[in-house]
């Protein structure tokens, strides 16, 4: 039983960044249709830019719990400023083209990123521990569980929640499904397209960078980080769903706990598990678990 907990929590907690990560990229996809490889860039710059807030913070005498604000902070100037700035001068060109050249376009600029983050933050790693230690752990079931881990649980569930609600229930949400399923029937409605696409792209930031900006306190942030979780992102939407906000849930969840089994049960194949899953899903599933459904033009 105290297996099955602990395997229940790891998994929930891996997978709940990762999820928040997933998501922006899925969003991005859904309605931009750009497989975005440079997303991985707003997770590490949305880390790296938290980590150095909380240190600034907790050096200016702010309280542990305090220190907390940099995550929103980060998220949000990340998505903003470099999520605006790339969307108006690189992407927005990217539209509409081949999707081998927009994924080759997309991964030179995350490594362009990725580079000028040595030039901004340096090449030491930065140690953010302060939220952490604000956050008294509970007992759940006998065992000792990191507070922290179950608010990033919490938030990730909220985000989620709220980008489906956006995306289904409002009038800016029926304006993207109309983009979604005929971009030249909406410009012909009146719909700014190319605003739309800005605002769904920099949204996508923030998300990215909300992921990385809310795991950086509980990991070393070093350079090349943002590599890995973009490798597993893309395994996350592929088995979900390409542009699907329930598909990405599912497939977070379905990596985090095949990753928490794998690491406390057989590390020895705790990469190979989740590709071979992703593996399994495309070969009875080309378009994912729960790909959204694909207008016919008669």
């Amino acid at each position: 039983m105290n297996l099955v907990l602990t395997i229940l929590v790891e998994g929930l907690g891996y997978a709940s960044y990762l999820f928040i990560v997933s998501l922006g990229l899925t969003v991005i996809f859904g309605v931009l249709k750009i497989l975005n490889v440079a997303h991985g860039a707003f997770y590490a710059w949305g880390a790296y830019l938290c980590a150095f807030l909380i240190g600034e913070f907790s050096t200016m005498g702010v309280s542990d719990l305090g220190t907390m604000v940099a995550i929103p902070i980060a998220a949000l100037v990340v998505g903003l400023i470099l999520g605006s700035a790339i969307e108006r001068t690189i992407i927005k060109n990217l539209y509409g083209r081949d999707e081998v050249l927009i994924v080759l376009a997309t991964f030179g600029l995350f490594l362009v990123l990725e580079d000028v983050i040595l030039l901004v933050f340096g090449v030491d790693p930065y140690f953010a521990y302060q939220p952490t230690y604000a956050m008294p752990g509970v007992q759940i079931g006998g065992i000792y569980q990191d507070g922290y881990k179950l608010s990033m649980i919490v938030v990730s569930l909220v985000t989620g929640v709220i980008s489906w609600a956006v995306l289904n229930r409002t009038h800016w949400g029926k304006l993207v499904t109309a983009i979604i399923y005929d971009s030249e029937l909406a410009v012909a409605m009146g719909i700014n397209v190319p605003r739309v696409f800005y605002v769904v792209f920099v949204a996508g930031a923030v998300l990215g960078a909300l992921g990385g900006a809310y795991i950086a306190p509980t990991i070393s942030v070093a350079p090349g980080f943002g590599v890995e979780v973009i490798v597993l992102s893309f395994a996350v939407v592929v088995i979900g769903g390409l542009g699907s906000i329930p598909g990405a849930a599912i497939g977070a969840l379905l990596v985090g706990m095949l990753r928490a089994y794998a690491v406390l049960q057989w590390p020895e194949i705790e990469l190979f598990v989740v590709y071979a899953v992703m593996a399994a899903v495309l070969i009875f599933r080309p378009e994912g678990l729960f790909a959204p459904a694909k207008a016919r033009k008669i």
